[in-house]
């Protein structure tokens, strides 16, 4: 059976860890040519060789995503050596939970920087790679849509990552570049479980209507379809991926 992506050029960023490596080990196992982007290039370069050891090929790239010039160095780094970018996942994100009178102008600036100047950068500096059209996926969350204490940059950040979504699938369209978001509820990444303490971590289970929470490969699962030829028809949205989670307020 063909592989979904066979032949495709996808972008990661934030692909050292989390979802940013799930998607890159789901899109390379479905035969994508991958080019990893972080901040430090060792962080992607573990990867990039767990990768190259499974038959796949892939680059480490560094670049600061909010940091235009050094974003768009990289994706044209990987424009030259691929020929071409099929797939950008924009997903590196830099986050701090603070209550609304302790946030300072630096968390701003580094939270708005990384969680929608990466998007934009990244956006702006692979399209001009993406020669047969293409798909661009940017990761929210459910926290742009319901909000929560002490979240008030996070939740701003991923509401904005949503119209950023919708106005550039309308300006891409005609040039046969789909761009979706994809919203998960809290996903049981490494660094989840690292802040959740033991009672939190169940709080969010019980209000889980599928008695869950969101796994990596749900949310890789999820990119995957949306990279594909299975969406052909599908730009402009924000795919919820979430357990149920924005339905279940009174549970």
């Amino acid at each position: 059976m063909a592989r979904e992506l066979e032949g495709k050029v996808a972008v990661v960023t934030g692909a050292s860890r989390g979802l940013g490596r799930a998607i890159a080990e789901l899109f390379a196992a479905e035969g994508a040519q991958l080019a990893l982007i972080d901040l430090k290039q060792h962080w992607v370069q573990a990867v990039a060789d767990d990768l190259a050891a499974k038959g796949a090929k892939a680059i480490a790239l560094a670049a600061d995503v909010s940091d235009q010039a050094a974003l768009r160095g990289a994706l044209d780094e990987a424009g030259r050596q691929f020929d071409r970018i099929d797939i950008l996942v924009n997903n590196a994100m830099w986050n701090r939970y603070d209550p609304i009178d302790e946030i300072t102008p630096e968390t701003f600036q580094r939270m708005t920087g990384v969680g929608m100047g990466g998007i934009v950068w990244g956006i702006q500096a692979a399209v001009p790679h993406m020669t047969d059209g293409g798909s661009i996926i940017n990761i929210g969350s459910m926290a742009g849509r319901l909000g929560s204490p002490s979240a008030l940059l996070y939740s701003g950040v991923k509401a904005g990552v949503d119209g950023l979504t919708r106005a550039a699938s309308i300006e891409l369209g005609p040039r046969r570049i789909r761009v979706n978001a994809i919203a998960p509820s809290t996903v049981a990444t490494e660094g989840v479980k690292a802040i959740l303490t033991p009672e939190m971590f169940a709080d969010r289970v019980a209000k889980s209507p599928l008695g869950r929470l969101g796994e990596e490969s749900d949310i890789a699962q999820a990119a995957l379809w949306l990279a594909g030829e299975r969406a052909t028809f599908v730009t402009g949205q924000s795919l919820a991926v979430d357990g149920g989670i924005g339905h279940a307020f009174y549970r």
